[in-house]
């Protein structure tokens, strides 16, 4: 598929829906579809975006890529123990599995915005992958909701939220073996991270998780209709999409504070176009 799709189009893999686009008004077009609601009369979209620089890259999780599902809970443990001078706030899984995804240990999370457009930046950010065809993928947890367990979705009503916080999943389920026991039928939630520090603020991000940690994301978001659809960005649009969201101040500068992502960004802006 690297390169070689253009134009508009869609086409259907299980459920999820695979969308071609062929310029950056149609990419906006296709970003913003499904968020005007209309009981509010506000622009409220329902997604979760991620961007990925190669389209065929899935939604595996790191403990999946790096075959570390039976290591799990000794990865979380150490990291743990070994993390204690960090910030964590709260003393809970979910803060701990929070910093830890946020640093690098492989866990069952994956990290998604609810900025479209940062979502693109992490589709167009590696220069080296412009001649390939990347992709957003968008999930629409307002219907993932409705596949969660029924104390998660009471949960939900309780509080009055569409997305959970770490201080609401812990409520129910206080360790990942409580969670994973929570239903027999796979799932998966969406949490907002606590503000660890400004890189997760400023990227406007949420995580979600998975029922059990073998589990591909992809085979519960392909399970039923209208959950997850992929945009896929033609090779030949990188660049176009690379230099409007820099116009627009989606930058490395922006998204990770401080001097190593001023770095990163100065870098790449100044790059010779091949």
């Amino acid at each position: 598929m690297d390169g070689q799709q253009s134009g508009g189009g869609a086409q259907r893999l299980n459920t999820i829906e695979e969308i071609v686009v062929g310029s950056w008004g149609e990419l906006n077009d296709r970003l913003f579809e499904r968020s005007w609601q209309e009981s509010i009369a506000r622009y409220r979209s329902p997604f979760a975006f991620r961007g990925s620089s190669r389209v065929e890259h899935d939604l595996s999780t790191s403990l999946q890529t790096g075959g570390f599902e039976q290591h799990e809970l000794h990865l979380l443990r150490h990291f743990r123990k070994y993390a204690l001078l960090s910030p964590v706030g709260e003393d809970t899984v979910w803060n701990w599995l929070s910093l830890g995804k946020h640093h690098g240990l492989p866990t069952r999370l994956l990290d998604w915005s609810y900025s479209p457009f940062i979502a693109l930046h992490f589709a167009t950010q590696d220069s080296t992958q412009f001649d390939v065809d990347g992709c957003i993928w968008q999930v629409d947890y307002s219907r993932t909701n409705d596949l969660l367990p029924a104390r998660l979705r009471d949960l939900l009503q309780v509080d009055a939220a569409l997305i959970f916080t770490t201080e609401m999943l812990n409520r129910v389920a206080p360790t990942l073996s409580d969670f994973d026991a929570l239903s027999d039928r796979d799932f998966v939630v969406f949490f907002e991270p606590p503000s660890l520090d400004q890189r997760i603020v400023n990227q406007f991000a949420l995580f979600s998780v998975i029922s059990r940690a073998s589990l591909p994301p992809t085979q519960v978001l392909a399970a039923s209709e209208g959950l997850c659809r992929k945009i896929i960005i033609p090779a030949g649009l990188k660049w176009e999409i690379r230099d409007k969201l820099d116009q627009a101040n989606i930058t490395e500068r922006v998204l990770f504070p401080g001097l190593d992502g001023l770095s990163r960004w100065l870098k790449r802006y100044y790059m010779r176009r091949q």
